[in-house]
């Protein structure tokens, strides 16, 4: 008879794995669709000391949207979109959703929740995430 050692999992390579699956399955969307894109398209980039978010949301009203920072380092954009056809009207083609939506972003690092700004123009959505004092590099003095 053999004996195999067993050996318990790390938990951080357990959560590694999670968040690149997490990292995949964002990419194809919420699981109604796998093909369909998430919504709204983002776009994020580094800047100095902080990182900007810009989502395209057209036809939004500031009363149907949320944003969240949670942990730090996860960026939630919550809304609903409303139907735009007029009462009365007989729609032809509709290719524009509508309904309720939610966007959870992973930052690449922590972000300092109380300053974060948003605004949105002309049916753009611009988010400024200032870098938490801990994610700021600091120089460390070397002795000899």
């Amino acid at each position: 008879m053999f004996a195999t050692r067993w050996y318990p999992v790390n938990n951080s390579v357990l959560n590694q794995f999670q968040q690149e699956m997490n990292r995949v399955f964002d990419r194809w969307g919420d699981g109604r669709n796998s093909l369909a894109p998430a919504y709204p398209a983002v776009n994020a980039w580094e800047e100095g000391e902080t990182l900007r978010v810009e989502a395209e949301l057209p036809g939004l009203n500031l009363e149907d949207l949320e944003i969240f920072v949670t942990g730090q380092n996860q960026l939630t954009i919550k809304g609903e979109r409303k139907v735009a056809v007029p009462e009365g009207s007989v729609q032809h083609r509709q290719e524009r959703g509508f309904g309720n939506f939610v966007r959870t972003l992973t930052l690449p690092f922590p972000v300092d929740d109380a300053k974060v700004e948003a605004r949105l123009e002309n049916g753009v959505l611009s988010i400024v995430l200032p870098k938490h004092e801990a994610a700021k590099p600091r120089r460390i003095a070397v002795k000899s």
